[in-house]
């Protein structure tokens, strides 16, 4: 009587195993870290994705699969088995979600979208990086992985890439170390967003340094006005401002300034370890998105006199009326 009710018991629990299920419409499931067999029956069934969790649980184990669930959100299917849920949650092809961190991010900024990420978990560190230590990448990550996980990512491959390139650089540079290459790329990628550009702006920013003059870029009097937190959108730089003593304002220091000012990406880094060759030593906005570049003071001065007069051009085009044409000169 005991071994024909112990083989009906099994036989009953495998056809409940391999029975469609009563979930009525496709849904995701989300295995937390380190959950254990018993925490993820109990969640199925009290979701209605299986109708037993004592059964899930009894046979996974004899199966010996109650230590191949991977932590992740996962697709269900509706009346989807208990067998095929417990082959998905083994997989660990579970939903892939990115976040995206751009070039030219400083520590704060970055750390601001990931913690606005709902689909990442956990805190983030209280002590901020160093600015400059996190890659610009897009990242793929599980719902529920840890925003730790993440920054230590980024550390990890930016210091991997600063590793890579200083090894290539051109031998001639006038910068000592990896961390005067870095807080240069690091203000290459605040000047330009053009790929095309970034070599020409570095070899401008190394023809100053061998020449002892001063960098004077804008980009870094903001950062030691605003820090990580960046410019107002709307806050416009004064004369006050670049005369403005700070250990970043490089109209005022000589050199480079003490950090990074953002956090550069490998074309930067790139554009700074291997610069055009040239012999510029200015560069003003164009008007069409690039810079033009100099190298006399005259002819930059000529091309701040264009830039000038374009600017004026689109105030007045703006100002003009709508629906009205400019007559013809």
């Amino acid at each position: 009587f005991l071994t024909i009710a112990s083989v009906a018991l099994v036989y009953y629990a495998f056809r409940e195993y391999r029975a469609e299920g009563p979930l009525d419409a496709d849904t995701t499931f989300l295995v937390r870290e380190g959950a254990g067999i018993s925490e993820i029956a109990d969640s199925l069934e009290r979701r209605n994705i299986i109708s037993n969790a004592r059964v899930f649980k009894t046979v996974t184990k004899f199966l010996g699969d109650d230590q191949k669930s991977r932590h992740g959100e996962y697709a269900i299917k509706a009346h989807a088995s208990m067998m095929d849920i417990m082959d998905i949650l083994k997989s660990g092809k579970s939903i892939q979600y990115s976040v995206t961190l751009p070039e030219g991010l400083t520590v704060k900024q970055i750390f601001k979208r990931l913690a606005a990420e709902e689909n990442l978990d956990g805190e983030l560190p209280r002590e901020l990086p160093v600015e400059g230590s996190l890659r610009p990448d897009t990242y793929k990550f599980t719902r529920g992985s840890k925003r730790s996980a993440i920054v230590n990512q980024m550390l990890a491959a930016q210091s991997r890439v600063i590793d890579e390139v200083w090894e290539k650089r051109d031998k001639d540079l006038p910068l000592a170390s990896k961390e005067e290459l870095l807080i240069l790329a690091s203000i290459v990628e605040k000047e330009t967003g053009k790929a095309d550009e970034r070599p020409q702006v570095a070899s401008v920013f190394l023809n100053r340094i061998r020449k002892g003059m001063r960098l004077q870029s804008d980009p870094t009097i903001v950062y030691g006005l605003f820090g990580g937190d960046g410019k107002p959108a709307d806050r416009e730089l004064t004369k006050a401002d670049i005369e403005k003593e700070t250990p970043y304002n490089t109209y005022r220091i000589d050199g480079l300034p003490p950090t990074p000012i953002a956090n550069p990406g490998r074309a930067a880094l790139d554009a700074v370890a291997n610069p055009s060759r040239t012999d510029y030593l200015y560069f003003v906005a164009d008007g069409t998105g690039g810079h033009a570049f100099a190298s006399t003071l005259d002819d930059h001065n000529d091309n701040v006199r264009r830039w000038r007069k374009f600017q004026e051009e689109q105030k007045k085009a703006a100002e003009q009326p709508e629906g009205t044409k400019a007559q013809p000169e």
